[in-house]
C-alpha cells in the first residue's frame, strides 16, 4: 500500500540515493512522498503529490547526512496532504518514522499519548509510532529497546523504519504482516518494501519475517521481539536493474506486455520442479484456489482445467472471503494460493488458516516472499519484476504454472507441447499491435464496456474487464455470455461496446448467438477469434484475428494479450498514466 526505504551509506549523502530508491517504489503508492535524514539532527522534506511533482517543488535530494529514511504513500488514514505525508516525527522532532500498513488501535494509543501531553500534527495512524518511541526513550531506553517496546503496543500490520538524532548512526526496522527486506551493499545497508527499490545498489537481500527487527549501524543484526539474535540467509536476486527499467517503452505496462513471451518461456523451464512438487503432494481429491484480483481470474482458468481435463472438483475462493470456507478443507484437498508479490495480506492469512487442514501450495513471483515461507509447497513464476500496477506478464506466468500443474498431475504431455508454442503466438500478436492502437482510438470515449465469453473464455472476459476499469476508469464488466438474458442484456444500448471472446471450440457457436443478441440491441461489438473465422468476422463491427491453431483450452494464455493492449491504448488515448491508476497500488498488504 505504501513504499518505504532506508539506508546507511559509508560516504556521500543518503537523500539522493533514497530519492532514486523510492522512485522505484512509486508503483506502491503515489499520493505523497517524503525523506528524512539524520545529520545528526533530523531534517525532513515531504509533501503531497507524485514524486516528480514534489521533487520539483522541494528538491528532495538536497538534504545532508549519510543516514535516512523515505516513504511514498497510498493514503489509508487522512487525505493526501503535507501534514499526512511521511516521515512522521515525535514532539521534539528527534525521532522520525515511516510505515507501511495499518495500526488498528491507533485511536486508543493516540488518546493515551495526548493525555500524557504528546502533540499530534497529522490524521494518520502512523504518527503514534514516533510518539511511543519518544515516550520510551524518555524513560531511559535506547532506540532499539524503545522501538521494540513501542511495536508491542501496536495492533495491526506494519513495516517500519525509524531514525533518531539521539542515535544518528542507526536505523531500526521491523515488520508484521507487511513486507520488509534488508539489503547488504559494499559497507552500505538498506531497508526496503520491495527488491526493485535497491537493485541499483545491491543484489544481496535478507527477508525479514513477522515479529523480527533489523538493527542497522556498522552491520545488520536481526532479532526477535525478545532480543534474541536470528541468523538469516542472504538471497542473491537474479533480477538486473535494467529489468526494472522502461527500456525505451513509454510505460512499464507496455514493456511488461511485450515481456510476456519471455515470461512464459522462462516459466516453462520450471516443468521439472512442477513434476517434483506434484510427486510430493501426491493424490488429491479436491482443489481449492484462493486469490485476489487478477490472480483470482487466473484461478478460474485453473478451475476449468482441473475439472474438464482431470475431473477433480475445484473451487475458487476470494482470499478476503476464505475464512467462511476454511472448515471445508480436508487432508486430501490441495489448496493453491496465488499472489504475484507473495505478500498479499488476505492471501497470507488464508495460507495460515489452511496449513493445518489441507496441503498448501503457493504460486508466487518473488523469491523469499512471505508466502514462500508460509505454504508447504512453492512454485515460482518467472516473470521478473513487474512495476505497472495492472498485472499483465505476471497473469500469463501464473496461468502458465497452473497449466503446468495440471499437465504434471494428469500426465498430459500434449498440453505441455501446446504451451511451448504459446510464446511464438504471443509475439505474433505483439507485432500487430498497431491495429489495436487504432481500434482503441475509436472506443476511448465509451462510458461502459462489456466483455463476454463462455467456458475457458469467461475468465478472459473477467480479466479483460478488470484491466479496462483499472487503467482507463471506464466501467467494464465481464460476464459469462450465457448469463446475458438473466439481467445484463438490459444494459445493452445503442453504441455500447461489447468485446466477445470466441475462440474455436465447443462454445463458439453459442457465443456467436450471444453476439447476435447484443447486436440486435444496438451494441458495437469487438470480436476476438480465429483469423479464419468468417462467421464471427462478418457479425462484428471490429475484429481481432488470432492464430487459428489456438483452441479453447489454451486460449486464456493467448487471447488476453490483445485485451491488455486494448486497455493500455485506451488509457493512453484518455490521457491517463496506465502505470499509476488512481486509488490503486501494486501490493495490497492491509486487509
Amino acid at each position: 500500500m505504501c513504499g518505504i526505504v532506508a539506508c546507511i551509506l559509508k560516504d556521500g549523502r543518503a537523500a539522493p540515493v533514497l530519492l532514486d530508491c523510492v522512485r522505484r517504489l512509486e508503483y506502491r503508492g503515489y499520493d505523497s512522498v517524503g525523506i528524512a535524514t539524520a545529520d545528526p539532527s533530523i531534517k525532513i522534506k515531504k509533501d503531497s503529490g507524485k514524486i516528480d511533482e514534489v521533487d520539483e517543488r522541494l528538491d528532495l535530494a538536497d538534504l545532508p547526512g549519510e543516514v535516512g529514511i523515505a516513504h511514498v504513500r497510498w493514503a489509508t488514514h487522512g487525505l493526501p496532504t503535507s501534514e499526512n505525508a511521511h516521515p512522521h516525527t515525535d514532539c521534539t522532532g528527534e525521532i522520525a518514522a515511516v510505515h507501511n500498513g495499518i495500526i488498528e488501535n491507533y485511536l486508543e494509543l493516540r488518546e493515551e499519548l495526548e493525555a500524557e501531553g504528546h502533540r499530534f500534527r497529522s490524521e494518520t495512524d502512523t504518527e503514534v509510532i514516533p510518539h511511543l518511541i519518544e515516550k520510551y526513550m524518555d524513560e531511559g531506553m535506547d532506540l532499539e529497546a524503545a522501538t521494540a517496546t513501542a511495536i508491542k503496543k501496536l495492533r495491526g500490520a506494519y513495516a517500519i523504519a525509524v531514525i533518531s538524532s539521539r542515535e544518528p548512526g542507526r536505523i531500526i526496522g521491523a515488520r508484521k504482516e507487511s513486507p520488509l527486506i534488508a539489503g547488504l551493499g559494499d559497507g552500505e545497508y538498506f531497508l526496503a518494501s520491495d527488491v526493485p527499490a535497491i537493485l541499483n545498489h545491491t543484489d544481496r537481500v535478507i527477508y525479514l519475517d513477522d515479529g523480527e527487527m533489523a538493527i542497522i549501524d556498522t552491520e545488520i543484526r536481526v532479532r526477535d521481539m525478545e532480543g534474541n539474535i536470528i541468523r538469516k540467509d542472504i538471497h542473491v536476486i537474479d533480477w538486473s536493474p535494467e529489468m526494472a527499467e522502461k527500456a525505451g517503452y513509454d510505460h512499464f505496462m507496455l514493456k511488461e506486455i511485450h515481456e510476456e513471451p519471455g515470461a512464459v518461456r522462462d516459466t516453462l523451464m520450471e516443468m521439472d520442479d512442477v513434476r517434483r512438487i506434484v510427486s510430493e503432494i501426491g493424490e488429491v481429491k479436491r482443489v481449492c484456489f484462493v486469490a485476489c484480483g487478477t490472480s483470482y481470474h487466473a484461478s478460474f482458468v485453473g478451475k476449468y482445467l482441473f475439472e474438464s481435463l482431470l475431473g477433480i472438483p475445484t473451487d475458487v475462493i476470494l482470499a478476503s472471503e476464505f475464512n467462511y470456507s476454511v472448515r471445508t478443507l480436508t487432508e486430501d484437498t490441495l489448496a493453491v494460493f496465488i499472489s504475484q508479490s507473495g505478500e498479499t495480506a488476505d492471501t497470507l492469512n488464508a495460507i495460515r488458516a489452511a496449513n493445518s487442514r489441507a496441503r498448501t501450495l503457493a504460486i508466487v513471483n518473488v523469491l523469499g516472499s512471505s508466502a514462500t515461507r508460509e505454504a508447504q509447497h512453492v512454485l515460482y513464476t518467472r516473470a521478473g519484476p513487474e512495476i505497472g500496477v495492472a498485472a499483465t506478464k505476471t497473469y500469463v506466468s501464473q496461468l502458465t504454472v497452473i497449466y503446468m500443474l495440471v499437465a504434471a498431475m494428469g500426465g498430459l504431455d500434449d498440453l505441455v507441447e501446446k504451451l511451448e508454442g504459446v510464446p511464438d503466438i504471443m509475439e505474433e500478436i505483439l507485432r500487430d499491435e498497431d491495429g489495436i492502437r487504432e481500434m482503441a482510438r475509436a472506443y476511448s470515449e465509451a462510458e461502459d464496456f462489456f466483455f463476454i465469453g463462455r467456458g475457458f473464455s469467461y475468465p478472459t472476459a473477467l480479466e479483460g474487464a478488470l484491466k479496462l476499469k483499472e487503467i482507463t476508469y471506464i466501467h467494464g464488466e465481464g460476464y459469462a455470455a450465457g448469463e446475458l438474458k438473466h439481467g445484463p442484456l438490459a444494459l445493452i444500448d445503442d453504441g455500447v461496446p461489447v468485446v466477445a471472446v470466441a475462440p474455436p471450440g465447443p462454445c463458439h457457436d453459442k457465443t456467436l448467438s450471444n453476439v447476435e443478441e447484443v447486436k440486435a440491441r444496438g451494441a458495437r461489438v469487438i470480436g476476438v477469434g480465429s483469423r479464419d473465422d468468417a462467421s464471427l468476422r462478418n457479425e462484428v463491427d471490429d475484429f481481432i484475428g488470432m492464430d487459428p491453431g489456438v483452441d479453447e483450452v489454451i486460449s486464456p494464455l493467448v487471447y488476453i494479450v490483445p485485451l491488455q493492449l486494448l486497455s493500455y491504448y485506451v488509457s493512453v488515448e484518455r490521457g491517463i498514466d496506465p502505470d499509476k491508476p488512481k486509488n490503486l497500488a501494486k501490493c495490497v498488504t492491509v486487509v
